[in-house]
This record gives structure tokens, sequence and C-alpha cells, in this order.
């Protein structure tokens, strides 16, 4: 008898189980579309940011396709194209910075297409609240300060925090984030002068798909 009212509560609790894990499922599948929507969306907003649309005439969420460079990020990045006539004006690029105080720092740098920083964006981290933080733009205008900036070359010093003998400011108490930034928009925008002509040949599209 006691044996039966086990087997059947452990009956009962596998059902629930069952039950949770396809409600947790079918929740999964039902907001994944609408997450994904509000990510492109806020996506599309600070692209448009940093490659305001009388910069170019054609639809930059549709204009990416992918670079495989380690300098940039670990696995295949986001380039969005930006084009006026057919001509390209500008491009951006999702790369992350590997080595903030807390982690990988992902970022969204564009750059004209004469290898000036249109402008940078932290699109996600892990840093110290009220200390590395301040890498975004609601929290600073430090991340502005690449505008306008280009490297000139393998020995160009002003790619580094004052600390280091740079032009970029650190944060106090917090010398590691805003370094790693600035190395990671410095190899951005090398890597763009060394290789956008090549880039710009580049068919896979950010969907998959060969464009």
């Amino acid at each position: 008898m006691i044996a039966r009212s086990m087997q059947r509560n452990g009956l009962i609790l596998a059902a629930f189980a069952v039950v949770a894990t396809l409600l947790v499922m079918l929740t999964a599948r039902l907001t994944a579309e609408p997450i994904a929507r509000e990510q492109q969306r806020e996506l599309l907003q600070v692209l448009n940011q940093l490659i305001p649309p009388q910069a170019h005439d054609n639809d930059l969420y549709a204009s990416c396709r992918l670079i495989d460079d380690p300098a940039l990020a670990a696995s295949p990045t986001p380039m969005y194209l930006a084009t006026q006539n057919g001509e390209p004006t500008a491009a951006a690029f999702e790369v992350v910075a590997p080595n903030g105080y807390s982690g990988g720092i992902r970022l969204l740098v564009a750059i004209n297409w004469d290898n000036t920083v249109a402008g940078v964006r932290t699109l996600k981290h892990q840093e110290t609240p009220g200390l590395g933080d301040k890498i975004e733009r609601r929290k600073s205008d430090w991340i502005t300060s690449f505008n306008g900036m280009t490297v000139t070359g393998p020995d160009d010093q002003r790619w580094a925090v004052q600390r280091d003998g740079g032009v970029f400011d650190q944060f106090t108490g917090a010398t590691i984030t805003p370094r790693a930034v600035v190395q990671a928009v410095a190899r951005t925008v090398s890597k763009f002068k060394r290789n956008k002509d090549q880039w710009l040949q580049q068919t896979t599209a950010c969907g998959g798909q060969s464009s």
C-alpha cells in the first residue's frame, strides 16, 4: 500500500516536472521573437546615432555582413555597412574588449570611410557600478572622446589612457576598464584601415545567407 502511494506520488511529481518543462519551452518560443525584435530596434537606434540617416541611403541592418577576425571578437562579428548612391560611407562593428575588469565589454564601433571614428557605444558590460560603468553614454560622455580620431600607425601613442602616456582620461579607481576600451577601439580602427576594401567584398550576410 505504501509502495503504491509512493509510486503514485512519484508519477504525479514526474508529470508536474514534464508540464513545467513544456511551459518553460513554450514561453521561451513565444518570447524569443519579440525579444529579438526589441534587440534589433535598440541596435538600430544606436546605429543611427553613430551613423546618422543623412550619411547613408541604405538599410544598415539589412546590409550587415559577418567579419571573421579574432582581433575584433572571438567569433565572426557583424559589420553594418553604410552606403550612399552605392558608395561606402562608413561601417559599424560589434567588437569585444576581452580584458575588461569584470570580463568582456561588447562595443559598437562606427568608422567613417576616411578612417576616422564616427562614434563608439557600449552595448554590454559587467564593469563595477559607479566606476567602470562610466563607459556607458548615459553615465558619462567619456565614450564620445573617440569621435573624429584615427590611428596614424602602430606607434600612435595617443591611443592609451593618460596614465600610460596617451590622451584618454582614465576613471578614478578604474583604469583597467577605459584601457580595455581604448585598446579595442584602436585595434578596430587599425584593422579597418588595412582590410576595409577586402571586407567590402565579404558576402556572408549576418543571417547566414550569402548576399
